[in-house]
């Protein structure tokens, strides 16, 4: 759509531009205050593309952009043509209730991403596709200068999370590693406490995620559903035959069973892992670096499509004397402090040590304090301040390192491997480091 110009000839979008343009030239940071910005109208909101919009995109990623002020959903992208039609009907039907003619037909819809990314008019998108696209989008997306809100986990290797946090930091995006757990007030409660020092200096964190999902066993090939660009959904996966277990299930929003499939996702031990690890990392203060150590192991099935880890336990080691147990079973974290403890289950209050570790409160002179806000506010505050997200990509890329490690670990037998969180590099062990790196990744999608 066409923006209208200030009093000077010049729209604010291409003000902002412009501004970072300037910066990143002259190799300043970033950041542009909002009052630098001022009110935002309605035809100054910043334009969102949605592309994925299978059951996490439309159920808990797109409602965010509709009902922000400061956001505008004008694209919409899925491989899946009936996904599309249902998430377009969602945006019309939320936008035509605030237009005095009860209609709308603002958004597009596309069944290729690159046309999203091609858009001059369209400022930030929203990735919610299968794990093994997120890294191949962003990339993309940064480069087209979008800024980039994806889901979790990022990354299938431990590498490709090195090249896209380069990649975003090198092309000056706004980027959002999209978990919601450090906006639950109790996780976020909980990690103010220990960063503060209020249970001692800290000694032990324990982190869970839910059990693991079934087996399935070999599945027949089936023919493509009609609305599905399967080809396209494969993307920079190897080829392989279509049958429905590997996809999603047709006309649904019910949990796909790529989930379960190590070519697009490693199940359990990244996807909830991302966001406990994520808080426990947190908590540690090493949200940009690492363990030192780890040693794991877990259960795989003995055949089958589905092959994703059925169980698991590690045990990592950092440079500051902490231990950390990761575990498959419920999702929690537990910090442990020379003075005290803190344990918070996903979805409860927090249990504590001692009744004044409870009521204890954070005031002024506490040094280490976050911001609590949704994860979706915080990229959107992020987009017109050009701050940096609570959570962006080098986080996003250290969590799930820390996941991927364990799952090294498992792979290797269960062998005790020492990690530089500096080079991002096993120490004297070569079958390790090759497991850092993705398998072949089909052209064009290349990183």
């Amino acid at each position: 759509m066409d923006k209208p110009k200030s009093q000077s000839g010049i729209s604010r979008r291409s003000f902002v531009k412009g501004v970072l343009a300037t910066g990143a030239a002259a190799g300043v940071p970033y950041f542009l205050p909002a009052r630098a910005i001022g009110e935002i109208a309605p035809s100054e909101r910043i334009n969102v593309g949605v592309i994925g919009v299978g059951r996490q995109g439309i159920h808990a990623n797109l409602p965010p952009f509709l009902q922000s002020k400061d956001t505008q959903v004008t694209a919409l992208c899925d491989v899946d043509s009936w996904r599309v039609a249902q998430a377009l009907g969602r945006v019309n039907k939320y936008y035509a209730k605030k237009k005095p003619s009860g209609k709308y037909n603002g958004c597009k819809t596309y069944s290729d991403f690159r046309e999203v990314l091609a858009r001059d008019d369209i400022d930030a998108v929203m990735i919610s596709t299968p794990d093994h696209w997120h890294v191949p989008m962003s990339i993309a997306a940064a480069k087209a200068g979008k800024d980039i809100c994806c889901e979790k986990p990022l990354t299938l290797s431990i590498h490709e999370g090195r090249v896209l946090a380069d990649t975003v930091k090198r092309y000056g995006r706004v980027f959002r590693t999209d978990s919601e757990f450090r906006s639950h007030w109790y996780f976020h409660r909980a990690v103010e406490l220990v960063r503060n020092g209020r249970i001692g200096k800290l000694h032990t964190i324990h982190a869970g995620v839910p059990a693991g999902d079934k087996a399935c066993g070999p599945q027949p090939e089936m023919p493509v559903p009609k609305e599905l660009d399967y080809d396209m959904w494969l993307g920079p996966a190897q080829n392989a035959p279509y049958t429905l277990n590997r996809v999603h299930t047709p006309s649904s929003f019910r949990r796909p069973g790529w989930m379960r499939c190590r070519d697009y996702c490693d199940g359990m031990i990244t996807n909830w892992g991302a966001h406990l690890i994520d808080i426990a990392q947190w908590g540690n203060g090493t949200d940009r670096s690492g363990p030192v150590e780890v040693q794991a192991t877990g259960t795989y099935p003995k055949d089958g499509l589905w092959n994703v880890l059925l169980s698991f336990g590690a045990k990592f080691k950092y440079a500051n004397g902490v231990t950390m147990h990761y575990v498959m079973g419920r999702p929690y974290v537990r910090f442990e402090g020379e003075d005290g403890w803190i344990h918070a289950n996903w979805g409860q209050r927090p249990k504590y040590s001692s009744k004044a570790l409870e009521k204890e409160a954070l005031g002024a002179d506490d040094k280490i304090r976050f911001p609590l806000r949704s994860e979706k506010a915080d990229f959107i505050d992020c987009v017109k301040t050009r701050a940096r997200t609570l959570a962006d990509a080098e986080v996003g890329h250290r969590t799930t390192t820390v996941c991927h490690l364990a799952h090294i670990s498992i792979m290797l037998g269960g062998q005790t491997l020492r990690w530089d969180p500096d080079a991002e590099q096993f120490i004297d062990n070569d079958a390790a480091n090759r497991l850092t790196r993705r398998t072949a990744l089909r052209p064009p999608w290349t990183l």
